[in-house]
């Protein structure tokens, strides 16, 4: 009860419709709430593209199919690289919602998640994210990596390609250096 009057949503055309840049969204809620954000973006952007704007509001207009498609494309391709990312010998926690898989390192012999994340493009091909930005306390994701599945399959695939080629399956891996 109550939550009506309090509650703000706030989202964007990012990733739903695959246009990450844009910078075009929305707000929802009581007014006095929009009212707020409004005056606190009037002095982080200047103004937004209007092409952008117009694109944006016929994505509006797409029916709830495109939704429910787009949710089993990614859950497919979620469970398509977990799989895959478990078969290489990564701890992997699966994810409920989102475009992230996180995954611990230490089962492959690695000691430090920015380190790897700096050798892997270089040694496999491959780009993850350290999780440790993440932490106040850095020791305690100083393991973890994060891996994206909002791209391709194709592009999932050629990833995945690149690191059973590196690590082999079950985490035969070859340690990480570029030289």
């Amino acid at each position: 009860p109550g939550m009506r009057e309090r509650t703000l949503t706030v989202s964007s055309f990012g990733k739903s419709f695959g246009v990450t840049g844009w910078k075009v969204g929305w707000a929802l809620g009581p007014a006095e709430l929009v009212a707020s954000v409004l005056k606190a973006r009037q002095f982080v952007t200047f103004c937004g593209a209007t092409p952008l704007q117009a694109a944006a509001a016929g994505a509006l207009q797409v029916g709830a199919d495109y939704f429910d498609r787009l949710a089993h494309e990614f859950q497919q391709r979620r469970d398509f690289l977990c799989q895959a990312l478990t078969d290489c010998g990564f701890e992997v926690f699966v994810p409920a919602a989102g475009y992230f898989v996180m995954t611990d390192i230490a089962p492959l012999g690695e000691k430090g998640a920015m380190a790897f994340c700096e050798r892997l493009p270089c040694e496999a091909g491959v780009a993850v994210i350290p999780a440790v930005p993440f932490y106040a306390d850095p020791a305690e994701g100083r393991t973890l990596v994060r891996f994206a599945f909002c791209k391709s399959r194709d592009v999932l695939e050629e990833g995945v390609r690149r690191l059973r080629q590196h690590f082999g399956s079950q985490g035969g891996s070859r340690p990480l250096s570029c030289s």
